[in-house]
């Protein structure tokens, strides 16, 4: 994992553009309170990316952040974090579960949030590390291969299943950060995530 920018947000940059259109990136999507999914944000979605206060942004492609999308998270004092994971049909051959630990470690992290997890359409490298969130929060496994073939659509493919299916979330245990859920209230948005250090 990179940890590639953390800067301050200039005053004038808050500013700038509020009366842009608001367009959300290719197969954006809502995990949970202060957890957002999409496609590789592309310039006309920016503004839409500056209304969610993004405090970091989880990147799973090997390839270096464009010019124009790097400034962005640069004049934003948004956190991005890199885990450069080659596209593949065999999720087998290019994630790792040591890969997935370090990114459920950001993302678990409500320090980190409101958060942005995204690869180039959304769909498969974001679609495996949502399904390993989504076995922490113990979905049943029905639900959230549903929810992946939800947003793959007809890109779904049966090793990224399988890859999630086989996460064993026992190995979570081991991270840095214990996550512990407790509700206040009544419905999701009353939702919060308590971490606690491990001994």
């Amino acid at each position: 994992m990179i940890l590639i920018y953390e800067t301050s947000m200039p005053a004038a940059a808050a500013a700038e553009g509020a009366d842009a259109p608001l367009i959300p990136p290719f197969n954006f999507g809502v995990v949970d309170r202060g957890i957002y999914r999409s496609g590789f944000p592309a310039s006309e979605n920016l503004p839409f990316l500056k209304t969610l206060n993004l405090r970091s942004i989880v990147y799973l492609c090997p390839e270096p952040y464009p010019e124009v999308n790097a400034e962005f998270v640069r004049s934003q004092g948004i956190r991005l974090f890199q885990f450069g994971i080659e596209g593949s049909r065999e999720a087998f051959e290019t994630l790792s579960n040591h890969t997935i630990i370090e990114a459920l470690e950001v993302l678990l992290d409500i320090r980190n949030h409101p958060i942005l997890i995204h690869c180039k359409r959304g769909k498969h490298r974001t679609g495996c590390l949502v399904g390993c969130f989504r076995k922490l929060q113990s979905w049943c496994l029905s639900s959230v291969h549903e929810e992946y073939i939800n947003f793959a659509s007809a890109k779904a493919r049966m090793s990224d299943m399988k890859f999630i299916e086989k996460f064993d979330v026992s190995c979570m245990m081991q991270c840095v950060l214990h996550v512990i859920y407790r509700y206040h209230g009544f419905g999701n948005q009353s939702r919060r995530l308590v971490y606690q250090k491990l001994a």
